[in-house]
């Protein structure tokens, strides 16, 4: 797999290894452009009887991944062999048959954060990773910060609709999205982008959870990678509008607002490309967009720092 970066990026691609309790140097970091990917071991295949047995594929002591290592951004590798465990920041790291595994860093990650690993025989192999900072896009407004009154009716409906999103970004549905390169749902103005946010006389306020791509009303949409769909709101949400959610596997998945139309069901399973649905200004927006979000467990990420340049 070759994985095209971002140019927005701050961050080179990393690939570094960490050997029991021996010292390592890291490995100068090299231009996104000559990055190479990992090679994943593919899971062993019975071979025929009269084939010769091949031998045993070495010990790999040692994390091997690559990625973007800042603030929402993330990492795609092997875990040691013969693990039993893989923790982030004592967040479970989940991982396939063959070694590979997903992970990723929150919007206000901080500098440093230890991705450490159980074996069977109880040993551990850890790794600190430098987590490169942002600088987002801050406007400093001259008023108090109000968050506005609800009525109670509006918190009751809030409430079920957040719990939907909750139980949608909770399934594991094997999906495997999360190895793919990710590709541009939709092309356009960039009208909001990841992270940016307002300060109120010196008091934050929520920062922007996605990226915002401005288009007509009824302009198609489609599949940034392989997934299942999680959650369809035909009946508009009160701030997401019609929303659609799609789980891509290890944890990460897609959340996509403001939809006019969405033509895929729940449970069903989407390839990368597929047609979704149309952009809209359903639920709270000020003009058509499509506002769409990637989430890893409780990170919040970029998705600028998922794809490439933008096609013409």
């Amino acid at each position: 797999m070759s994985l095209r970066l971002p140019q927005t990026a701050a961050a080179s691609l990393a690939i570094l290894a960490l050997c029991g309790s021996c010292a390592s140097a890291e490995k100068p970091q090299q231009p996104r452009e000559a990055a190479e990917p990992i090679a994943v071991r593919p899971a062993a295949t019975p071979a025929p009887a009269s084939a010769p047995i091949p031998p045993p594929a070495p010990e790999r002591p040692f994390f091997a991944y690559q990625g973007e290592l800042e603030q929402g951004g993330w990492i795609r590798g092997l875990v040691p062999s013969n693990t039993r465990t893989a923790l982030l920041g004592g967040q479970e790291v989940e991982f396939a048959e063959d070694g590979s595994f997903f992970a990723a860093f929150d919007r206000d990650q901080g500098p440093q954060i230890e991705l450490v690993a159980t074996l069977d025989d109880g040993g551990t192999v850890s790794r600190t990773l430098t987590i490169a900072p942002r600088d987002w896009d801050l406007e400093y407004v001259n008023v108090p910060y109000r968050a506005g009154r609800s009525s109670a009716e509006f918190r009751r409906l809030r409430e079920g609709e957040i719990a939907q999103i909750v139980a949608a970004r909770a399934q594991e549905t094997g999906a495997e999205g999360w190895r793919q390169d990710f590709i541009w749902p939709a092309t356009g103005r960039i009208s909001g982008r990841f992270g940016s946010q307002r300060v109120y006389q010196g008091k934050p306020g929520p920062y922007h959870s996605g990226l915002d791509i401005a288009q007509p009303t009824g302009t198609p949409y489609k599949a940034p990678a392989d997934g299942v769909v999680t959650l369809v709101a035909q009946d508009p949400f009160t701030l997401e509008g019609k929303l659609l959610m799609i789980d891509h596997g290890m944890g990460l998945n897609s959340a996509f607002l403001h939809s006019a139309t969405i033509v895929v069901r729940e449970g069903q399973r989407v390839r990368q490309g597929q047609y979704l649905g149309t952009i809209g200004a359903t639920g709270r927006a000020t003009g058509p967009h499509l506002h769409w979000s990637l989430k890893w467990r409780d990170s919040r990420l970029d998705p600028l720092l998922f794809l490439g340049p933008m096609p013409d």
